[in-house]
């Protein structure tokens, strides 16, 4: 999986998601809305560490032009994410 290219996903857009996927499965995606609060991110385990929720949440940022607001996380994963998003955002 080192070789894996984002850039060769299918970005499905609609007005609150975006969701990247590829022939086999979907990689992850986003739920948000108009005030830049992320309501849901998920990543398919098998395509984590590869800067996936970073380019999805770029994509919210550039959408709404908001700086990204997490709601409280539900995982430990959520919030690891948040403490780096603090140094991103």
């Amino acid at each position: 999986m080192k070789d894996f290219d984002i850039n060769s996903c299918e970005l499905v857009k609609t007005d609150d998601v975006f969701t990247l996927k590829n022939v086999n499965t979907t990689i992850g995606f986003v739920r948000f809305n108009k005030a830049g609060e992320i309501e849901y991110i998920f990543v398919n385990p098998i395509f984590r560490k590869k800067g996936i929720a970073k380019k999805l949440l770029k994509l919210v940022r550039d959408k709404t032009n908001k700086k990204i607001i997490l709601q409280k996380p539900i995982s430990p994963l959520g919030s690891k994410l948040l403490r780096s998003l603090e140094k991103w955002n």
